[in-house]
């Protein structure tokens, strides 16, 4: 199935180039964009926090840095608290709350942050940062440098995920063609996973399987892959004709994953049918950098929360027209439900 998605919401970006894009996971219709000048090769970077209502994305907030901005992440223990990730190898933390610039700056990578992932198991408040400089470092927002320095990795680190399951674990995917898994608990890498033979751009972990990954990567596939078992991947999904540039799990279903490219593409996967590919929407028309899928029910007041009950039961059958935010380097911001999710899967 090919073409655009059916309403779609859009939103421009003046001179910006949209890197990533993040839903609130407490605010339905708040959505977080992390944008840079000049394709992020020069100039400033921008923060755009946005809100839907029944007119449309409206800004809500909007915070500038003086260097590109390359990815954002929601604080999983404070509606107005962000984390993003620059090209001048530092995270800002930023409150929407008091917009008059980051409430803290931490710089201690040497190169771009690329990636930038706040917790998401209990009892923990631990942000992991990827960087060009080959590492990834463990924050605690309270405190003012990083709790450690995980070295390993023999390319640029674009992506570092948390498990969702696992406390203290975390995935990274790098430019050295491995898929990396860490526990902030030992100092050395944990799992050392060849995934592709090409630059890894992208992981994530699904959201009911504390074993899966799926990776995306410059040979324009996904593969998934079993930690049990690291061998050979459990499935490999074509399709892409340029690079993978991020992908994502469905928080409502298990089977289900996204996937932006290079090729101006988002595309939606089911990766237990023999016929995978669920949807091409095609509705920018440059480089799809920004991907996520809302953790909401549109009309529903449901908060984060939602995710744990979907694991007490709660069917996919019941549970409709689940929200999609895209961004690009055409300037755009796009929150839409394509076909595939509008019905039950």
């Amino acid at each position: 199935m090919s073409g655009a998605a059916g309403r779609v919401r859009a939103f421009r970006l003046p001179g910006r180039h949209g890197y990533a894009a993040e839903f609130s996971p407490y605010l339905p219709g708040r959505l977080a964009c992390a944008a840079a000048q000049y394709y992020g090769i020069a100039g400033c970077g921008t923060l755009a926090v946005l809100e839907q209502n029944e007119a449309g994305i409206c800004l809500f907030r909007s915070f500038d840095w003086n260097d590109g901005l390359f990815d954002v992440t929601w604080s999983e223990n404070n509606e107005h608290v962000l984390v993003t990730a620059s090209g001048d190898g530092s995270l800002q933390i930023w409150d929407t709350a008091k917009p008059t610039g980051p409430l803290q700056v931490y710089k201690e990578h040497t190169q771009e942050v690329y990636s930038v992932d706040w917790s998401q198991t209990r009892g923990e408040q631990f942000v992991v940062s990827g960087s060009w400089d080959q590492t990834a470092k463990l924050w605690d927002p309270a405190v003012g440098q990083s709790l450690c320095t995980f070295k390993g990795h023999e390319g640029i680190i674009y992506s570092t995920i948390w498990s969702p399951h696992i406390p203290g674990c975390f995935a990274s995917a790098s430019g050295d063609q491995t898929l990396r898994i860490w526990d902030v608990k030992t100092p050395g890498v944990k799992i050392v996973i060849p995934a592709h033979q090409a630059e890894i751009l992208s992981c994530d972990w699904c959201k009911y399987d504390e074993n899966l990954l799926v990776t995306g990567a410059v040979d324009c596939s996904l593969k998934g892959w079993d930690l049990r078992n690291v061998r050979q991947p459990v499935f490999t999904l074509f399709g892409h004709s340029y690079a993978v540039r991020r992908v994502k799990f469905s928080p409502f279903h298990a089977t289900l994953l996204a996937s932006c490219s290079y090729d101006f593409t988002v595309r939606f996967w089911d990766f237990s049918k023999p016929s995978p590919l669920l949807e091409t929407v095609e509705h920018h028309t440059e480089f799809t950098c920004g991907l996520d899928l809302s953790l909401h029910i549109p009309g529903q007041t449901s908060d984060y929360w939602t995710l744990n009950l979907l694991h007490t039961g709660w069917t996919c059958a019941s549970l409709l027209s689940r929200e999609v935010a895209d961004c690009a380097w055409d300037e755009l911001v796009k929150i839409y439900t394509p076909s595939c999710l509008a019905v039950p899967v």
